[in-house]
């Protein structure tokens, strides 16, 4: 009997790496948990190999897995675009990867863009440090990242830049004597960088008195007046702390769009160009764009999924 590789479990196998787990897909794409276990075992039976391992009390992808999920976005891509060319309506998702870094106010603007100016995708966001986004995109698991840092890669796309700011407890003051108490996110990260950079070019000793891996940890340890933090948050100071202005004025972060190999034009445009909006840059032209026949759709379609933010435990 021949092995094939249908569409329902493929469609299942895709959603369990953008949804981040079996009980996230099986809810995005409404189904039980069991239905998309068991479109998963078929996909295994099909290949005659594993593709999801048990790791703690979640699972990954194997490398067969890794590889087959490349070549599933393919086939599902195929397929949506043979519906779409007969005149058959799919809704397709993209998913976005930003860091925490100002995720609170460029996310909800850049999701209410993207269902004004695509409106046939649904977006899903996932937060995460940096290292695991790229590794996302590496991968096929994530379509596009928000990334502080260097420009200087070719998939990078510059769209602006973010103003950072010294936030303190209110009651805080720096020590007369001694070096800076600095909290900072896990290393490596941008921000703990720039702020190390800036005290150091200015001949002001710091040590680092707190690290988390998350904003909210940093925030707590800021608040617990553990230090003074380096913070990218667009003028929204978080709640119960306050700028400090006695420290050197670090120079802004710049911010860049990374995309996957293959992503279709129009969605790199207008997330770009939504970005570039809100942080008060210019967007592309519209004779820079591509026209649409032109534009190779290689998103895949996960049924009836809302606009969603998932944040990665112990990035």
């Amino acid at each position: 009997m021949p092995r094939t590789l249908d569409i329902a479990p493929l469609r299942s196998f895709v959603a369990v790496a953008d949804c981040g787990g079996f009980q996230h897909a099986a809810r995005s794409l409404h189904l039980s948990q069991a239905a998309i276990s068991q479109h998963v075992r078929r996909l295994e039976a099909a290949v005659g190999r594993p593709l999801v391992a048990r790791q703690g009390r979640g699972s990954r992808f194997t490398a067969d897995g890794e590889q087959l999920l490349v070549r599933a976005r393919r086939i599902l891509t195929l397929h949506d675009e043979s519906l779409l060319a007969f005149g058959v309506e799919t809704e397709q998702t993209i998913v976005i990867g930003s860091t925490e870094h100002a995720a609170a106010q460029l996310l909800p603007h850049l999701a209410a863009t993207l269902e004004q100016s695509l409106p046939e995708y649904r977006a899903r966001f996932r937060i995460d440090r940096g290292t695991q986004l790229r590794d996302g995109l590496a991968a096929g698991r994530i379509d596009m990242a928000l990334l502080l840092g260097s420009t200087d890669d070719p998939r990078a796309v510059p769209v602006g830049e973010l103003e950072l700011t010294w936030y303190a407890a209110p009651d805080w003051r720096a020590p007369i004597t001694g070096p800076i108490p600095l909290v900072a996110f896990d290393d490596p990260c941008a921000l703990r960088t720039r702020a190390l950079e800036t005290l150091a070019e200015h001949a002001i000793a710091a040590e680092i008195s707190a690290e988390a891996p998350q904003l909210a940890g940093v925030q707590a340890a800021v608040g617990a007046r553990q230090g003074v933090a380096l913070m990218a948050t667009l003028g929204q100071p978080p709640a119960g702390l306050a700028e400090h202005d006695d420290l050197p004025k670090p120079l802004p972060l710049p911010l860049a769009v990374w995309s996957r190999p293959g992503l279709a034009a129009d969605v790199v445009l207008a997330t770009t160009d939504a970005i570039r909006q809100l942080l008060g840059g210019a967007t592309t032209p519209p004779l820079a764009r591509p026209p649409a026949t032109e534009i190779n759709h290689e998103i895949t379609q996960v049924v009836g999924i809302e606009p969603t933010v998932e944040l990665a435990r112990g990035a």
